[in-house]
């Protein structure tokens, strides 16, 4: 009795079909990852925020209002990147052939505006003080302020170096920006604090002194970010140290000769890749488009990132 062996048409499309539910598998672990790391962020900054408010009311301070106004302002953003995600991790449809990866882009673009706002408007109200001398007259906040203050900076660098992390690790450009936004709270809190601290000895003006340079900070932050992803919606190429992994990893399959194109794009998180290849020009097509698909199979097995490929074969 012979065993029955399948046709290569059968072999392509169950190897199509598990890489398809790789794929898929993927997409639901990088955002549950994120949505776990946001709705962390949520929590923190709600907590954050009632604290700073409690004591900036009860110690008589002006700037730690204003720094629970900023927390606030980070519960926002974080559900927009919540949002992003929960999008861009859509299936392709009729409408969206090449899915919605892009909505994080999106995402971050929305929450690069809102930190850049929220940096010229701490220095805008710092600078103001500065000209006009209003910080003369400023009540003396209590000692709770200062530790507000402390507490504030450890909970939010913290939670900056936590979201860094995960974005790195999931390659996120929204909640990247989420990490800066982080990162923006705790130098609020640092002028804040120096506000605070100051006041208390007598140098009222070091919190407004100390707001404009964060504000610099800030915006050189929101400019990354939002130079990072127009970038990846304008389709710019990889890094050049990706692209020549790509060509080894093409050069390196039995039968390739030689690279003759290669063509890579950045969309959203993931990469589009167009190669040709050289081939022996002699041997049968079907010999020939089976070492193209071992180009693209090798391609998607070293390189997670990588979404689609297409690989055309040039006779030598």
């Amino acid at each position: 009795m012979t065993k029955k062996t399948e046709t290569a048409p059968k072999v392509r499309e169950r190897q199509e079909a598990a890489d398809e539910e790789s794929r898929h598998n993927e997409g639901r672990d990088y955002e549950k990852m994120a949505m776990k790391v946001s709705r962390i962020s949520i929590i923190a900054n709600f907590v954050l925020t009632l604290i700073k408010l409690f004591t900036g009311v009860i110690a008589h301070s002006g700037a730690m209002i204003s720094d629970a106004i900023h927390s606030a302002s980070d519960v926002f953003s974080t559900v927009i990147v919540m949002i992003g995600i929960k999008i861009s991790g859509k299936e392709s449809d009729r409408d969206h052939p090449y899915g919605h990866e892009r909505m994080e882009c999106v995402a971050a673009i929305v929450l690069a505006t809102i930190l850049a706002a929220t940096g010229l408007g701490i220095g805008y109200s710092a600078a103001g003080k500065i000209v006009k001398g209003e910080y003369a007259h400023l009540a003396v906040p209590g000692v709770l302020a200062l530790a507000a203050a402390i507490l504030s900076i450890v909970v939010k660098e913290g939670m900056y170096q936590y979201t860094k992390v995960y974005a790195k690790r999931i390659d996120s450009g929204a909640l990247m920006a989420d990490a800066w936004h982080h990162r923006s709270d705790a130098l609020s809190s640092v002028g804040a604090l120096a506000g605070i601290a100051g006041a208390r000895m007598g140098f009222p003006i070091l919190e407004p002194a100390a707001s404009v340079v964060i504000c610099l900070f800030i915006e050189k932050a929101a400019y990354e970010i939002f130079m990072d992803a127009v970038n990846k919606m304008v389709d710019k190429a990889c890094d050049d140290e990706v692209e020549k992994a790509l060509k080894a990893c093409a050069l390196a399959q039995q039968g390739v000769l030689g690279v003759d194109l290669l063509h890579t794009r950045v969309f959203g998180n993931k990469i589009y890749v167009d190669i040709e290849i050289s081939v022996n020009g002699e041997m049968r097509l079907r010999d020939a488009h089976s070492i193209a698909e071992h180009v693209h199979n090798a391609i998607e097995q070293d390189f997670c990132k990588v979404k689609h490929i297409m690989v055309h074969v040039n006779p030598v």
